[in-house]
């Protein structure tokens, strides 16, 4: 697999890397075995997080004695000095590692993120020590907001930005990754499948190869999915008048607000399953409408009759989606397709 460079970082990394999410759920056996596949593919570039479960801890295992070949990045949502050093630790102990290529501030979205930057006694000062150390190679920073990565690029701390980018999000990504590489920044796509809801990945991945100096990285958790990402790059395709019109398709399907299934809504107060409501949209031009009526109407009527619109959720999505107005939306339209389809 070809090898680029990660902005000016002088890190040189696979064209396509490793997301660490799914890795939580497979087994111990089948994750190491899976992430030497990759490896073994010319893989190189293995992005997890402090809280991605077990995921760590199982990329330590598969990639131990092979540490050379690898670049490794984590990320961790804590602000504060002191936990911020914890987290280092706790991420060197489970990658099996004395350093780490990129430690990354996880999902900086709101103003007082930015503000945090410049306190002494905050997450950004204990990475620098960290770097001082050897402990660290670069800091990075994730987000999904594209006003506040924006921000976080002009401070000029970072060497990296990790943001969402697939051809349905494209404007907002174009803007951050713009601003990025006007400073020389490494550019990180996560979601590059939309979270799951883009089932077409020659299409997503076909179109992110046009897109220069950024690096996709989708989580995988079947060898399945690994060797078709990895034949989406070793035989190539230009994009056709078919594939564009389809994209095209798609965005409109979509919209500009959709779930990403990223479960930071998560948990509901009321125990509503908020990303599987939120699927109910799109499953309804794709599923036989009894299967799945009567898979879905369990959660989806358990939202209509236990969301009190306390607003909990919307807080803490990073896409500010007003989501018990959605959910709402997605309750009255299942009851109509019941209706519509015999079972009102």
């Amino acid at each position: 697999m070809k090898q680029v460079p990660l902005g000016n970082t002088g890190l040189m990394v696979s064209e396509v890397g490793f997301g660490g999410i799914p890795l939580t759920r497979i087994s111990q056996d089948e994750a190491v075995a899976l992430l030497r596949a990759a490896l073994d593919k010319g893989f190189t570039y293995f992005d997890t997080a402090r809280m991605y479960g077990d995921s760590e801890v199982k990329m330590g295992q598969a990639l131990e004695g092979r540490r050379d070949q690898v670049i490794l990045a984590t990320k961790t949502m804590k602000r504060g000095g002191q936990e911020m050093t914890q987290e280092i630790e706790a991420s060197l102990e489970a990658l099996r590692t004395s350093y780490i290529d990129l430690y990354q501030m996880h999902n900086l979205v709101k103003p007082e993120d930015i503000e945090a930057l410049s306190d002494p006694d905050g997450a950004y000062q204990a990475l620098l020590r960290a770097k001082q150390e050897g402990k660290v190679g670069h800091i990075g920073f994730s987000s999904h907001h594209p006003d506040m990565a924006i921000k976080a690029i002009e401070t000029g701390l970072f060497a990296t930005v990790q943001f969402a980018c697939n051809f349905v999000e494209d404007q907002a990504a174009g803007r951050v990754f713009g601003a990025a590489k006007e400073r020389g920044m490494g550019c990180v796509a996560m979601k590059p499948l939309g979270g799951g809801l883009l089932e077409r990945a020659d299409l997503c991945f076909t179109w992110l190869q046009g897109q220069e100096g950024v690096l996709p990285i989708p989580g995988m958790q079947s060898m399945s999915e690994l060797e078709e990402i990895a034949d989406l790059y070793e035989n190539r395709r230009e994009l056709n008048q078919a594939d564009l019109d389809e994209m095209q398709r798609i965005r409109d399907e979509l919209g500009t607000h959709f779930c990403h299934r990223c479960g930071y809504c998560m948990p509901c107060p009321n125990g509503i399953n908020i990303p599987k409501v939120m699927l109910f949209t799109s499953q309804s031009r794709r599923f036989p409408p009894q299967h799945l009526i009567k898979a879905s109407k369990d959660f989806i009527l358990h939202a209509e009759q236990s969301c009190e619109d306390c607003g909990e959720c919307s807080e803490r999505c990073p896409y500010e989606l007003p989501i018990p107005e959605m959910l709402s939306e997605i309750t009255a339209a299942f009851r109509d397709f019941m209706a519509q389809h015999g079972q009102a």
